[in-house]
């Protein structure tokens, strides 16, 4: 049985069609400066707070950058990426290589399970040279 996530506070609902809108993912900072430019701005810890709480209502999904930045999209939106762990460039993967994977039930206990993430990391071109010629 899934549990089924939550509707969103009108303030949280705005958070959500921002992400919608940007079509990938954005910051907690890119959200409070798009939010600031807009009509209706909201402060820093807000964004943050209502972020948090999107997660744990399963609408959103959260991954975190190398820098340890967080970066947030809608749940909805299932992608995956590469990620170089030198300068932070980061690539989409035109699928989940996972995606029909599943957890046995008895492994996932009493967990209803909202979403994956998936990410690789390593060392994109670019950088991978300028090791080389170091080296």
């Amino acid at each position: 049985m899934a549990i089924r996530p939550t509707s969103a506070n009108a303030r949280q609902q705005r958070l959500l069609d921002e992400l919608e809108h940007c079509g990938d993912e954005m910051s907690g900072q890119q959200l409070h400066r798009v939010l600031q430019d807009g009509n209706q701005p909201m402060g820093l810890a807000t964004v943050y707070r209502h972020l948090r709480l999107l997660q744990q209502q399963g609408l959103v999904r959260c991954r975190h950058l190398p820098n340890g930045e967080a970066m947030y999209a809608p749940l909805g939106r299932d992608r995956h990426h590469l990620t170089c762990v030198s300068c932070g460039q980061t690539r989409v993967l035109p699928q989940c290589p996972i995606h029909d994977l599943t957890v046995p039930k008895e492994q996932r206990q009493d967990f209803a399970l909202l979403f994956h993430t998936l990410e690789f990391f390593g060392l994109c071109s670019h950088c991978q040279s300028q090791q080389e010629t170091a080296g």
